[in-house]
Formats: C-alpha cells, structure tokens, sequence
C-alpha cells in the first residue's frame, strides 16, 4: 500500500500549486503566467468540473471520497474524467486508500486563486 501513496511526485505536486501570478491589477501578466492561469480557468471552465472543484473544496476534514462526490448529474466516467483534467491543472491532488480515491484542494491552490483575483494592496 505504502507503494500507492509516492505515486504522487512530490516535486510535480508543488510546482503544480505554486503561487502563478501577482494579482491581475498589480501588472500585466507575463505570456508563462498567463498560460498557467488560462489552465487553471480552463479547468474550472466546465460546470461539472466547477462543482467538482468545490465539493471537495468545502467537504468537511479537507478531503472528500469518490464515492461521495460522484453525484453530480454525470455517469461515473465521466466523473473520473473531469476529476482528472482537475488533477492535471494543478486544483487537485488524490491518494487511493483501498479501492476508493480520496481527493484535496491543497491550501496553496486556494491561495493562488485568492492572489491572482485580489486587488493589489488590498490583502
């Protein structure tokens, strides 16, 4: 089992989360930043993915079971799908336990939306 829990790198993780740009009044955004961003939007885009996103975001402990965030109008594919374009843009990680997936906003994700859409000199 413990095999299971370092399929997640590390190194990939953090770069994923890290703060990507400075607030959008603070100064135009550089061609990079603006290509993280735009995924990260991208991937909250779809309204499926959007609730998906905050499910798991407001599940109590931080962290929700597939199992219990799989009810959102869509066939359990389809699920997976989206929980993995999340994954891919960085917005969420997960750790099988068992045979059921669990998945977490990371605090650093949040704080980078926050800081990308906050005023500058406001926070």
């Amino acid at each position: 089992m413990s095999a299971v829990k370092t399929a997640l790198p590390l190194l990939e993780r953090e770069a994923a989360v890290a703060p990507c740009c400075p607030p959008l009044t603070e100064r135009p955004l550089t061609a990079e930043e603006a290509e993280r961003s735009a995924l990260m939007f991208k991937a909250l885009g779809d309204p499926v993915r959007l609730r998906l996103f905050s499910l798991v975001a407001s599940h109590e402990g931080g962290e929700a079971c597939v199992c219990d965030i799989s009810d959102v109008g869509v066939s359990q594919p389809t699920v997976s799908h989206h929980l993995k374009k999340l994954k891919e843009a960085g917005l969420l990680s997960s750790e099988r336990r068992g045979t059921w997936v669990y998945y977490r906003v990371e605090p650093s994700v949040l704080a980078a939306m926050a800081q990308l859409l906050t005023r500058a000199g406001a926070a």
